[in-house]
């Protein structure tokens, strides 16, 4: 299920809201990224709920090609979650790195993911 934050593209954010969908696979993702391109969004908000185990574990290499479609298809990402629980140095890098970057955000509130989608 997709909520959207604000109708008017190209600042219209969607919301794949807590629950509705897991995320196991990148055909899972572009399933999602077409339904909200569809209805004119460029931005999504994915709660890390949402997300299947294997995406946080580097060597699977889910996150990537999960994170790569969002790069391809020109499309804003926020992860939204407490990433406290990843300890190790490569996914805090990697987080480091990619909220650096205007593609993919991992953020800890709604606000902030909204905020960063709307800058």
């Amino acid at each position: 299920m997709i909520k959207y934050h604000k109708t008017d593209p190209p600042d219209a954010v969607a919301e794949l809201v807590l629950g509705s969908a897991k995320i196991s696979s990148p055909g899972d993702i572009l399933d999602i990224m077409g339904d909200v391109g569809y209805q004119g969004c460029a931005k999504l908000i994915v709660h890390s709920g949402d997300l299947s185990t294997d995406f946080f574990d580097l060597r699977t290499g889910l996150a990537g090609e999960v994170l790569q479609k969002f790069s391809n298809y020109r499309m804003q990402l926020a992860i939204v979650g407490d990433f406290s629980h990843l300890k190790s140095r490569s996914w805090r890098d990697f987080i480091r790195e990619s909220n650096r970057g205007r593609t993919v955000s991992f953020l800890p509130t709604m606000d902030e993911a909204l905020s960063a989608l709307n800058k």
